[in-house]
């Protein structure tokens, strides 16, 4: 007798913005204390950006990830307690260790009732920055499609603000803070339907924070280091890669696109992908305008703003794919 065929499914989708919202006005006013020139023209035109939020400081990324969390398990009628596996994809974690993974597992716990059973289901992060989101769904789909897990909650969470030079304006107008969330869940029916990742670590410098706790001490330079055109130029060329690589295992084409929900990193780099894949920019999820570039919540961010505002439509086919430090590319093709 033939085994069923088990798939991975996303039955719910959440998200959480901090309160604090600042305008490309606001932060041009903010660094301008400090000798740096920038304006909202300025910005917009060369990123897509009009305004980003900004966590307040007794927030964590294990905080982010909580109210995104809530927001997917509320979508996908769930509780904590049904979950065994949570994947959080985090590049400012809250502490060197331990995970933002177990330090949400145990928010979600203290949230009492039924939530107090998620103790006991694996937790544990998945970094590739700004690929991120895109990695960790790849692991968790890959863990249903064996057996090892049957629903998993995968987040990616984000404070990016911590780790920003706010005397550089070509990387500080760039970044905001949020956090994404899916439920991933086993099924019979055909949800993620390819996926594809890569990375080379050659370009580990073109995108970096090169610094590190040593003895107490933080040795290098703690802050975001970017070569913005090494990266425009390298991501537009493995973000198109990685999508037609992820059609092909599908069987598909780009005409079976109905929604490309790219990192939401840089208008350009969105405009250039979609026109390589041949798509209108109307088929292509855009929030950076509104939330900056999150790293590893943006695609998750992207996905549960399109769902809740009517855009993504349950059977249709959708184009998840990231590009960050590493440097890290992937892509994730299914039916919602």
């Amino acid at each position: 007798m033939a085994t069923e065929k088990i798939y991975a499914r996303i039955t719910g989708t959440g998200s959480y913005t901090p309160a604090r919202r600042v305008s490309n006005a606001d932060l041009a006013q903010q660094l301008a204390q400090n000798g740096i020139e920038t304006s909202d023209e300025w910005i917009v035109e060369r990123t897509g950006i009009r305004a980003r939020h900004f966590a307040a400081d007794d927030q964590f990324a294990s905080d982010l990830a909580l109210e995104a969390a809530k927001n997917a398990l509320s979508a996908a009628g769930k509780s904590a307690a049904d979950l065994d596996l949570i994947i959080v994809a985090p590049s400012t974690p809250d502490m060197v260790f331990p995970s933002p993974a177990s330090i949400l597992q145990r928010k979600l716990a203290e949230l009492g009732g039924e939530h107090a059973g998620v103790i006991g289901a694996p937790a544990f992060d998945v970094q590739a920055v700004c690929s991120g989101f895109v990695y960790a769904l790849t692991v968790a789909n890959s863990m249903i499609v064996s057996g090892a897990a049957k629903r998993a909650l995968v987040v990616g969470a984000e404070i990016f603000s911590r780790i920003l030079d706010f005397k550089d304006r070509t990387t500080c107008v760039l970044f905001g803070d949020g956090a994404g969330a899916v439920v991933l869940e086993a099924s019979d029916e055909p949800g993620i339907l390819a996926c594809d990742m890569h990375a080379d670590g050659r370009h580990t410098n073109i995108l970096c924070v090169p610094g590190h706790v040593d003895k107490g001490a933080i040795l290098g330079d703690p802050t975001l280091k970017m070569d913005g055109q090494a990266v425009f130029k390298l991501a537009v060329g493995v973000l198109e890669g990685a999508a037609r690589a992820a059609l092909e295992k599908a069987s598909k084409t780009a005409e079976d696109i109905d929604w490309l929900i790219p990192h939401q990193a840089n208008i350009r780099i969105m405009q250039s992908t979609a026109k390589k894949l041949k798509l209108p920019m109307e088929k292509c999820v855009v929030t950076v305008d509104q939330h900056g570039n999150t790293s590893a919540a943006s695609i998750p961010l992207a996905l549960d703003h399109a769902v809740r505002n009517g855009q993504v439509k349950k059977g249709q086919h959708l184009m998840l794919e990231g590009v960050g430090g590493g440097f890290t590319w992937g892509a994730v093709f299914l039916r919602f």
